[in-house]
């Protein structure tokens, strides 16, 4: 059974930083292609980031690019958005998501994510 456990969430200031958490069980972060998608009040989820179950590369959508930093620590089956450069249209729930493909999660489409933590950036 694949489960996720997300933190890291809260209110920041635009311009601000926060670090998302998410340690997962029921399977490896080198088997799984691992990421994130989000989903803000009344709009469709969209793909965030994702880490390749391979070699670790990272890929990012547009809008997120040089401001969110993914990464995984495979020992502590964990891996964590560092997201830097807030602005008020980042604020949505952020889910911690599991797939065969990157582009399932990238695409926010994936098999497999938690219940996951609130973002709130906003002055």
């Amino acid at each position: 059974q694949f489960n996720f456990v997300e933190s890291g969430g809260g209110v920041v200031q635009p311009g601000g930083s926060l670090r998302l958490s998410c340690e997962v069980s029921g399977f490896s972060l080198d088997s799984y292609h691992i990421g994130w998608f989000r989903q803000a009040p009344g709009k469709d989820s969209e793909g965030v980031a994702c880490i390749s179950k391979t070699d670790g590369t990272a890929y990012y959508v547009d809008y997120v690019k040089g401001r969110f930093t993914i990464s995984r620590d495979i020992a502590k089956n964990t891996v964590y958005l560092q997201m830097d450069n807030l602005k008020p249209e980042d604020t949505a729930h952020y889910y911690c998501a599991a797939d065969s493909t990157v582009s399932g999660i990238l695409a926010a489409r994936a098999d497999y994510w938690g219940k996951g933590t609130l973002v709130t950036v906003s002055s």
